[in-house]
């Protein structure tokens, strides 16, 4: 019996242990969380919500359609005005929702929204850490996409697109603080030839959405709203040269 009051007393500690770090990770990680401006949040209500991914789109004809993956923690709505303005282009916005609002917990999920819209083709899409992301999964599967666009991010190693065929778009701001402009400037041996470079002047990292500030990043000197125009127009743009090919 005190053979088994002790095996009950350990399996006791181990699972009040496992408890408080549950608690202590939910905190975090709501701590830790960029929710959408007031603006985005209304936004977003034009957008179709399924399961995985919210769906930005006009109706319109074109078969190029972009899959996104949000930075880390933060959440969907948060950049529902460029993809707003970019759908009534023409081009649909999956944005994809992701466990606890971290891609890395879910680098293959562009693969579903590309099985179920075999009519389509599919840009990715990334944003900070969301883009490094795009990146692996672009690596792997080359041949289901036409290109990628980085907002304030860069391919890694284990995303090398260096051999491939494929077109980026890479956007950058002036005023971020956030990126690591070393490892920026190193992921470039990992960009494919074709890659287009744009800096958005007096733009920020937290400005690629609106989400309002961010820690570390840097005083945008233009305001949001002109931000998500300069992303969406940008973004059409190469959009209009990929259709064009």
């Amino acid at each position: 019996m005190k053979k088994w009051a002790l095996w009950q007393k350990i399996i006791g500690i181990i699972l009040l242990t496992g408890i408080i770090l549950f608690g202590v990770g939910a905190i975090y990680v709501h701590q830790s969380t960029y929710t959408a401006s007031e603006v985005a949040q209304k936004q977003s209500e034009q957008a179709t919500h399924e399961k995985d991914y919210d769906l930005y789109s006009d109706g319109q004809t074109s078969k190029l359609s972009i899959i996104f993956y949000p930075g880390a923690f933060v959440t969907t709505e948060s950049y529902s005005q460029w993809a707003t303005q970019v759908a009534s282009a023409g081009y649909s916005v999956y944005v994809l929702h992701m466990p606890l609002n971290l891609a890395v917990f879910s680098k293959d999920a562009a693969q579903e929204v590309i099985e179920d819209s075999p009519e389509e083709r599919f840009v990715l899409a990334g944003h900070s850490l969301g883009g490094v992301i795009a990146s692996r999964f672009a690596a792997e599967h080359s041949k289901e996409i036409d290109g990628l666009i980085f907002l304030a991010s860069y391919p890694d190693e284990k995303g090398t697109l260096k051999n491939t065929d494929l077109s980026v778009l890479s956007m950058t701001a002036s005023n971020d603080e956030v990126l690591d402009s070393t490892k920026y400037y190193q992921a470039k041996d990992y960009m494919p030839t074709r890659t287009t470079s744009v800096e958005i002047k007096g733009g920020n990292h937290a400005g690629f959405g609106s989400y309002g500030a961010q820690k570390g990043d840097g005083s945008a000197t233009i305001s949001n709203k002109e931000q998500q125009i300069k992303i969406s127009t940008y973004i059409v743009e190469w959009l209009d040269s990929l259709e064009e090919k």
